[in-house]
């Protein structure tokens, strides 16, 4: 058995889920902030399970977001995306990627609150608008005017964010750039106190 590294040469991810605990870590921010890529790849680095929301809320519907949105209406939507997180956040813990509306809702955040740490990735409106045109099933955006529809979003929605533990900007560039840079907030945020941590290769 390997003796464990000196602190200041621990790696990260180490340092991390000794850190979490039994929480989740729950990200945050709007649709093409890059959720489910960098979720996906930061739990691959820290051994937990990643769980996408809106999948989750379709495999338990057998129906596609579009579709109930279209039959049910988005009230109804919400309140079947607030019992889906409950539910994940009771197994945790894992990575999280929810959908752009669902931190909006009090009760979310505060269940986000107590059983995990939650990171919103912001990305500027240019970046955001650039990855959702190469996907389709985006209820919000199915305007006239997609880019007007995602200032809004912004306006209404930043100042709700804001509220996450820790703030990442999701830019243009690698994914695994962005999940060194969730990794290292979290470090800060959750362990302010020690010594700089090396990332693993």
């Amino acid at each position: 058995m390997n003796e464990p590294a000196e602190p200041g040469g621990e790696p990260i991810e180490a340092r991390l889920r000794r850190a979490l605990g039994a929480r989740s870590i729950v990200l945050v921010g709007l649709m093409g902030a890059g959720k489910s890529t960098v979720g996906r790849r930061l739990a691959q680095r820290l051994g937990l399970i990643f769980k996408d929301a809106d999948h989750e809320i379709e495999a338990a519907a057998g129906l596609t977001i579009p579709d109930i949105f279209a039959i049910y209406g988005e009230p109804s939507f919400r309140d079947g995306e607030e019992r889906v997180i409950a539910r994940l956040l009771r197994a945790g813990p894992l990575v999280l990627a929810t959908g752009g509306g669902a931190f909006m809702r009090d009760t979310t955040r505060a269940r986000v609150a107590e059983s995990g740490v939650s990171v919103w990735l912001k990305a500027e409106l240019d970046v955001l608008m650039r990855r959702v045109r190469k996907r389709g099933n985006r209820p919000l955006l199915e305007t006239e005017d997609p880019e007007a529809t995602m200032r809004a979003l912004m306006e209404a929605r930043h100042p709700v964010y804001a509220e996450a533990d820790v703030e990442v900007v999701s830019r243009d560039v690698s994914h695994d750039r962005v999940v060194d840079d969730v990794l290292e907030a979290l470090v800060a945020h959750l362990d302010p106190s020690a010594p700089p941590a090396v990332a693993a290769q």
